[in-house]
């Protein structure tokens, strides 16, 4: 049987009551038709799940008593952050969605010498509340209790600036350009994995990279389009080195 999860901002304990609000009334009500006693699990990031029922469907909240804590304990092992040339239409939905799926840590969206995309604050603000809910949506479907965090847009360039030595390795996907994924030997500190937008990594990109110590990953003979590289990178390197 299919279990309800559904995300909320809130604290939760066993032996306490949610209030839940939002659209998840209208999906838990409307759409999934479910009714005071009704099995509904919650999870708000800290990487529990709460097993609960429902005390009252309302139009407008809903009460679910909350009544064990568990750990998920389905996280990786193995860190990974992707840092995601901006793509254009829904594929960053489906960057988005995929790569939480695939167990990604964070996702830093990054406008390149390349990009087509061109955002201003206004709509960048948005576009990561837009994100955000997509990346909790596919923790909802996929049983994972830790959100992964979208960093807000910004250049390649200022990211890397930003960067603090945390152990992580540093690779970028360049195709026919440096190692390929079982030659990297990753550990407990994990990755971090640029791919670049639909034209690619400018040369002024790869200078950049290779100024903060990034290195080329090659994934076979074929080149890959921008929604599927990352995403093939990623699941690569959870069957090599993650809990695949």
């Amino acid at each position: 049987m299919r279990t309800i999860r559904v995300h909320v901002e809130q604290t939760l304990a066993a032996g306490s009551e949610a209030i839940i609000t939002g659209q998840a009334v209208d999906h838990v009500g409307r759409v999934l038709r479910m009714q005071a006693g009704d099995a509904i699990t919650l999870f708000n990031g800290d990487g529990n799940q709460y097993a609960g029922r429902l005390v009252e469907a309302g139009k407008k909240e809903l009460r679910v008593a909350v009544e064990s804590t568990t750990p998920a304990g389905n996280e990786s092992p193995l860190p990974l952050v992707l840092v995601q040339g901006v793509a254009r239409g829904d594929k960053m939905d489906f960057i988005m969605q995929k790569a939480t799926e695939l167990g990604v840590a964070g996702i830093v969206p990054v406008t390149c010498e390349r990009s087509e995309v061109k955002l201003d604050a206004g709509r960048a603000k948005k576009r990561r509340a837009h994100w955000q809910a997509v990346v909790v949506g596919a923790c909802e479907q996929s049983g994972r209790a830790l959100v992964p965090v979208v960093w807000p847009t910004m250049a390649l360039s200022t990211w890397l600036v930003s960067l603090e030595d945390d152990g992580r390795q540093r690779v970028a996907l360049m195709p026919g350009v440096g190692r390929r994924v079982g030659e990297l030997a990753l550990g407990s500190p994990g990755a971090y994995l640029v791919v670049g937008p639909e034209g690619g990594l400018g040369q002024r990109d790869t200078e950049a990279l290779a100024s903060a110590g990034f290195m080329g990953l090659q994934l076979g003979p074929r080149i890959l389009r921008t929604e599927t590289a990352g995403l093939a990178a990623l699941a690569a390197l959870q069957s090599l080195y993650g809990d695949w």
